[in-house]
């Protein structure tokens, strides 16, 4: 049976839309915003030699550059002023939202509302900018160290360098925010998204030329296709799915011949609770340390351990793909611990007299809701980690661009349906504003 939402969303039409002028206005600025980041993606960075640059790409792009090439939109194998993406900005959001689990302090802020949320945020601000300049200096200096690459090697390059990535960083990151509180959907994952998205043409184009040049077999590059297709269909299928728990409210009497309250309603857990986060918070920190490494190593002659990080932290790599699983998995269970609180739920039911048939109000409530979670999380984060890896270890071993992934093609369709989620709600919205009027002007004409 269809839902309340859904059957609104069937009754929708674009008479609706065309009324709805706030949802025009935020759709208009999100377009606008992430316009500019693709422009951000073509301009290139100072004392790069395009030529050396497309060649020592070419080389490296089937392994974790190529990876951290389809977060950035391509800006990373243009070198562009927006190569490090908002990668830094998870890395930080991850390392403070972990603090705030044994930090007292960060612990407290937490609990203050919107003011602490305010610091710690700020707190997330600093950490981007000290990640982002670690980052960018660690791609300067291993692009001195590539033959031909960089114009003018030295103290200015690496200077100019880090100024530069560190600022597109924390110019994404306030564009991102102000997606979000202007705009449709979350700005940070709208901005990953758009990176995916303007560049799959470019890839479907480059994985039919390798079809041609009998670099890969038609039946191949048509399995592919396929799975990509099977992968969206069980996307859409398991981020639609929930555990409803039944909340029941008991009959009050407030008169003496009137009764109020006995309703029932649901409780929705949805499957996947932690969204499209694990996978994105997954390889930021896996491309923390092989951003830096990849370069380095080859500077240092391909030698140390720097070189051995390289080398088993690949894309596709056994020991990558168990890193890969493993953090999902943790992030699943920990984002989901972050943004859906049994106990406060749990209080709250108890606060207007809802509970659920056969369990005790208040802490017995929390524990039901908690069990409940974690056994859906194990499946959500079994949902994750095989959409994935399952497709990325078809692609390593295929050549196939990455664009066709797993974590690639759950990005794009989980922030697609958020975003249009969102925007129903605006159209949902704007049809009862227009009821109210309607109702205002029917009482001032009788």
């Amino acid at each position: 049976m269809a839902s309340a939402a859904e059957q609104l969303a069937a009754n929708l039409n674009f008479s609706a839309f065309s009324k709805a002028d706030e949802l025009k206005k935020r759709i208009w600025f999100t377009l606008g915003a992430l316009l500019v980041y693709r422009l951000g993606t073509y301009i290139p960075m100072p004392g790069i030699n395009p030529v050396a640059l497309a060649e020592l790409f070419r080389q490296q792009s089937t392994g974790i550059i190529g990876l951290f090439n389809m977060f950035s939109g391509g800006a990373v194998g243009r070198m562009a002023i927006f190569a490090l993406a908002i990668m830094p900005y998870i890395s930080a959001s991850i390392i403070v939202q972990l603090m705030t689990t044994v930090s007292p302090h960060l612990e407290a802020l937490k609990k203050e509302g919107e003011q602490g949320r305010k610091v710690i945020n700020q707190y997330t601000r600093y950490g981007t900018v000290a990640l982002a300049a670690v980052q960018a200096y660690g791609i300067a200096v291993g692009l001195e160290g590539q033959q031909n690459v960089v114009v003018d090697p030295g103290l200015f390059f690496r200077l100019s360098t880090v100024v530069t990535l560190t600022g597109g960083t924390m110019f994404l990151m306030w564009l991102g925010e102000q997606i979000t509180a202007r705009g449709i959907g979350n700005g940070i994952s709208l901005i990953i998204f758009a990176g995916i998205v303007a560049e799959l043409p470019q890839a479907l184009a480059g994985t039919l030329e390798l079809s041609r040049q009998g670099a890969l077999s038609t039946g191949l590059i048509l399995a592919v296709m396929v799975m990509a297709v099977a992968v969206i269909a069980f996307i859409v299928y398991v981020e639609r799915a929930q555990r409803r728990l039944l909340i029941q409210y008991p009959k009050r009497q407030v008169s003496q011949n009137k009764m109020t309250g006995g309703e029932s309603s649901h409780l929705p857990l949805k499957l996947n609770t932690a969204g499209v986060i694990p996978p994105i918070f997954a390889s930021s920190l896996l491309l923390l340390p092989t951003t830096i490494a990849n370069f380095s190593a080859s500077q240092a002659g391909g030698t140390g351990w720097l070189s051995v990080v390289t080398t088993h932290l690949a894309h596709g790599r056994p020991l990558y793909m168990v890193l890969y699983v493993a953090l999902i998995v943790f992030f699943a269970f920990f984002y989901t611990a972050i943004v859906f609180n049994p106990k406060e739920t749990a209080d709250n039911l108890k606060k207007y007299g809802g509970f659920i048939p056969g369990i005790r109000p208040g802490d017995r409530t929390a524990e039901y809701i908690d069990y409940v979670l974690t056994r859906i999380t194990v499946v959500g984060a079994a949902y994750i980690a095989l959409v994935c890896v399952i497709p990325e270890i078809l692609i390593s071993y295929a050549a196939v661009p990455f664009y066709f992934g797993g974590t690639s093609l759950l990005i794009v369709v989980s922030v697609t349906m958020d975003t249009v989620a969102q925007v129903q709600g605006h159209l949902y919205a704007a049809q009862y504003e227009g009821l109210i009027k309607k109702a205002k002007l029917r009482g001032k004409r009788r």
